[in-house]
């Protein structure tokens, strides 16, 4: 047992890009993937649902890049 906790190495900075990334990419994907649904659905709207996913993917994408720059800003 103690040698697989002695196996485990980094820190808490290394979880947080892991999180940085994952979360942002779902959240993308679920925008992308609705939007591309609610396109296929309502041709008419195409614009305003485009319009919609590309805010929703700048708000996504700011978080994402929140979350690379803060350990940096608030090292240890």
């Amino acid at each position: 047992m103690s040698e697989t906790l002695a196996a485990v190495v980094g820190n808490v900075g290394t979880i947080g890009y892991g999180l940085a990334a994952i979360g942002p990419g779902v959240g993308i994907g679920i925008i992308f993937g609705n939007g591309v649904q609610a396109i296929a659905r309502q041709p008419e709207a195409a614009g305003l649902i485009r319009q919609n996913m590309l805010l929703g993917f700048a708000v996504i994408e700011a978080l994402a890049l929140i979350g690379f720059v803060a350990p940096f800003i608030y090292p240890k």
